[in-house]
């Protein structure tokens, strides 16, 4: 192989694993980037719980308000996490090129039909958006730090999405009495930070966290408190983002939830759930499909 020749390559790989954000804190974990995995940062992901990879841990330093905005594998004891996320990688790899829709986030993202389930998008995708090739890339428990991770080890390389649908945060809420409500927020802001650097030309819709259970829980309040911390981000002042709230559609007039959108969990959604967020995301979509306002 020519001098020029190796150069080129290594200058194409270092590129291609050189798009992970300036994030606030430097973790101890030995791969920032990349896909796959190298046996020590494979070792580092499986054998150390998500408890013992947190910013701060590696020092012995207590930094909850980092932990939403710093990448941070996820952790369901052994490798099924791992393993879930390598699927969604092969899915993607197996899928390359150009995109309309790329979704991002955890169980309500995976719910609009998904390949780590039936591998078909629901009913009211389908209804709506039938047209589109769409790529989903939600796994059911994250939070922002994990999608963070996922998008700097191979969660999105080689797409080329044309819109990105993003909504997370929930499960942030059950670490909010340490991190702080802004941290929380700050957490979908670098998601968002992320997807914009990955793909400049992309248009995003930043899906506000829905709500659940009912008001006076603490996890209710702490979504709806989350949202309003969202505002003063102005993550809209990008003209490639939108953000899209979608609390009203979701309760009642005394807060309560809107019963029929929920499963009986009162956290996911039914088809009439989909169906109702699909109605609003549709105009968003539309204007977003070539970039412009339409």
């Amino acid at each position: 192989m020519k001098p020029i020749t190796r150069t080129l390559i290594l200058f194409t790989l270092l590129a291609s694993r050189a798009q992970a954000l300036d994030y606030p804190h430097v973790t101890a974990e030995p791969q920032k980037t990349g896909w796959p995995l190298t046996a020590e940062e494979r070792a580092y992901v499986v054998e150390k719980p998500e408890h013992d990879r947190r910013p701060g841990r590696e020092s012995n330093k207590h930094l909850p308000q980092l932990w939403p905005v710093v990448p941070s594998a996820g952790f369901w004891g052994g490798t099924s996490w791992l393993d879930t996320h390598a699927k969604l990688v092969e899915y993607v790899q197996a899928n390359p090129g150009p995109c309309d829709v790329l979704l991002v986030g955890d169980s309500i993202t995976q719910q609009w039909g998904s390949p780590l389930d039936k591998g078909v998008l629901n009913e009211s995708w389908k209804k709506h958006f039938a047209n589109y090739r769409t790529i989903n890339i939600g796994i059911g428990g994250d939070k922002a730090q994990n999608v963070l991770w996922r998008l700097d080890h191979g969660g999105v390389e080689g797409l080329q999405p044309k819109v990105i649908v993003v909504m997370i945060g929930n499960n942030n809420m059950f670490f909010t009495a340490e991190t702080g409500i802004e941290a929380a927020a700050k957490g979908v802001q670098m998601v968002v930070a992320n997807v914009r650097e990955k793909f400049p030309q992309a248009s995003v819709i930043v899906a506000k966290i829905l709500p659940c259970h009912a008001p006076g829980v603490r996890f209710y309040e702490d979504i709806k408190k989350t949202n309003l911390a969202l505002d003063p981000l102005k993550l809209d002042s990008d003209p490639k983002v939108k953000v899209l709230d979608l609390w009203s559609d979701f309760t009642n007039a005394d807060g309560t939830l809107k019963k029929d959108l929920f499963t009986p969990d009162n956290i996911h959604l039914s088809p009439a759930g989909y169906a109702v967020y699909a109605e609003r995301l549709k105009p968003v979509m539309n204007t977003k499909q070539d970039g412009t306002d339409r």
